[in-house]
Parts: C-alpha cells; structure tokens; sequence
C-alpha cells in the first residue's frame, strides 16, 4: 500500500479516534468532518473512510462500448482543477494502472490517467475490445492525490460500437438520486447517493462559475421539511431517520448565485421501518 511522509502522524490518530467515537454514537461529527453535515438524521458510512467508487458498473462485468461510466465518493466533495476548498477534490480515471508509488507527485496527463478538472461525475468511455483494470482516484488542484480511491474494477469489452455517439449516450442535462429507488423500504442507516449528467459540482468556497451544489429537502406529512445543503461539494449522505413515510427532492445550485437552482431531479418516495 502507498505511503506519505508526513509529520502528522499522531493529529490524524487522534482524529480518526475522534471520528470512530462519534461514529459509534450514531451521530456524524460535524467539526472534524465538515463534509458530513451537522444533522441528527446524518451519519457515518458503514467504512468510515472516504472512498472513491463507481456507481454503474461491477467488477467482472462485460460491456460494449462506448458506454457511461459514473463516479461516486464517500466523505469528501468535489472542487475543479486549481481550486482548493477544504478537503475536496477532483476525481480521476487511472485504466491499466496501479494506484501511484509517490503520493507527492502530481499525476501524468496521458490517455491512462483521466482527468476530469471541471467537477464531472460521469464520462464516456470508449475502449477497444479487450479486458481492462479500472480505478477511481481523488486528486487536490495540483492533481497530487489524496488517499481517497476506489478498490479496482476488471472490466471486458466485448464491443466496440464506432457508430454510436457520445451525445446519444449522455442524454440532457439532469440531475437524479441514485438511490434509493423510488417505493423502497428500507431500514436505516441507508445511503442517498446524488448524480449529475451535464452539470460540474463545486465547493462552495471555490466560487467556480457553472457549477453547481446539491440541496436535499426530506418531506414528512405534518412536519416542517429537513433541509440538507451539501456545500462542500458532496454527492452522498448517509441517513438515520426515524420511522415514516418520506419524499425526497433533490436539487442542483448555483454555487456563484445565491440560491438560484441549476436543476431538479424526479421525487423519490420511501417508507423507512424501524431497524
């Protein structure tokens, strides 16, 4: 496993204790974290460290190409290339390669590290037949990686579709949760993963024009709606609400004009049965 040099070795002891007390009392610790939100409702993921990971494809899996290929990240936001807000990043695409020897160094522009500086979660690939190791790296505005990266993924293409377009592939531009499904019932702690097709999410504090943040608002019958504002950049929450029927809205906003919404993705309802 890579290793940093580095002189903070007993602060980041002392705060991954910090974390996992907190942690095992169910409530997300908003001072050590600020890409947690400091909400009741708000938790831990069950591997309390930040990861990068894909959203849309499975380890083994066949694919014809060119396809869509979508990011997520746990415990961290996003922030463009060049820009530096807290703890965020951007994400990249390293394909037959192995996660980098020097963690100090900034990362190769070559077509075997993606990079993808304005804030996307997604892109289209379009590899030639072949069977190929894929992995998701998070990287500062210098393009030095953090520690935050995905477990690798083998993936085969069995096809490679030269008269499809990227264009026909991506569809308009949107925003959707993930998941849950809408009509799930589930039992908490539960992920809310958000996306964003044709739209670059920021950090607030990077105050990058065209880009966007999400704003989550949770509906109860009879209660007043439980607003989330993912300022930092994040696009996933983990919940721990109480028992009841809920409907999730989701939107994208503007991170350089005040509240004004970029995008809104379909409601999603859910039941929520106690654990």
């Amino acid at each position: 496993m890579p290793t940093k040099t580095s002189c903070s070795l007993f602060p980041a002891l002392a705060a991954l204790l910090f974390v996992s007390t907190v942690a095992a009392q169910g409530v997300a610790p908003a001072g050590d974290a600020p890409e947690l939100l400091p909400h009741p409702w708000v938790t831990l993921p069950p591997s309390r460290t930040a990861e990068s990971y894909f959203t849309n494809i499975k380890d083994g899996e066949v694919k014809e190409a060119p396809f869509v290929l979508r990011f997520g990240l746990s415990m961290r936001g996003i922030v463009p290339a060049g820009k530096t807000a807290g703890r965020a990043g951007h994400h990249h695409l390293l394909v037959n390669q192995p996660l980098p020897l020097d963690f100090n160094q900034p990362l190769p522009f070559t077509e075997k590290y993606i990079h993808f500086g304005k804030g996307q979660m997604e892109t289209v690939l379009n590899l030639p037949p072949g069977k190929y190791e894929l992995r998701m790296l998070l990287a500062d505005q210098g393009h030095i990686p953090f520690f935050v990266y995905s477990k690798p993924v083998t993936l085969t293409i069995g096809k490679q579709n030269k008269e499809v377009t990227p264009a026909s592939l991506l569809g308009p531009a949107r925003i959707e949760i993930m998941s849950p499904a809408d009509r799930d019932t589930l039992r908490p702690p539960f992920r809310v993963q958000f996306h964003a097709s044709g739209y670059n999410v920021s950090h607030v504090a990077a105050k990058v024009p065209d880009t966007g943040h999400f704003r989550l608002s949770i509906e109860r019958t009879g209660r007043k709606p439980e607003v989330m504002n993912f300022t930092a950049g994040q696009t996933e929450v983990w919940l721990n609400p109480p028992a009841d029927d809920y409907t999730l809205r989701l939107e994208l906003v503007s991170t350089t004009a005040a509240d004004t919404v970029m995008a809104r993705a379909d409601a999603v309802s859910l039941k929520v049965v106690p654990r």
